[in-house]
């Protein structure tokens, strides 16, 4: 092998493991939403009420291993809170708001304020704690 070749070979496994470190650091992490001219989600785009303190927002598509952890997770969560609703998308059936949403992955979980204006947005699957922290922020927890 080249000095070059070997110097490009280590380049790009440099580059992969930076990525697969920021990606994992990443990965289901819920980031805040800012500002409250963001946009909001009701009735008529989620096919369902929201919940009267918050509502959790899943899209999934029907073989997302993740999905199905996800689920369990937000359920667990909706089912322990008062007031917190739980809504499931499959993306696929829903391409327009995934879309609009700007959604390129599943699981993705919003955390809707009780006006429905998302607070918090993860891709990928969320720890229990970090949903439990972003319902604390929308004034659900």
């Amino acid at each position: 092998m080249t000095s070059t070749g070997l110097v490009v070979c280590v380049a790009v496994l440099l580059a992969a493991a930076v990525f697969g470190v920021l990606h994992r650091r990443a990965d289901g992490r819920l980031r805040p939403r800012g500002g409250a001219g963001g946009p909001r989600l009701g009735a008529a785009q989620l096919g369902q009420d929201l919940g009267e303190r918050a509502t959790l927002v899943q899209f999934s598509s029907a073989y997302c291993q993740p999905c199905r952890a996800t689920r369990r997770t937000l359920t667990e969560i909706a089912d322990t809170l008062p007031g917190v609703g739980r809504v499931e998308l499959d993306a696929a059936e829903r391409l327009d708001l995934a879309r609009e949403l700007r959604v390129f992955r599943t699981p993705t979980v919003l955390v809707l304020d009780r006006s429905g204006r998302i607070v918090s947005r993860a891709s990928g699957a969320p720890r229990k704690a970090d949903v439990l922290a972003a319902l604390a922020d929308a004034g659900a927890a």
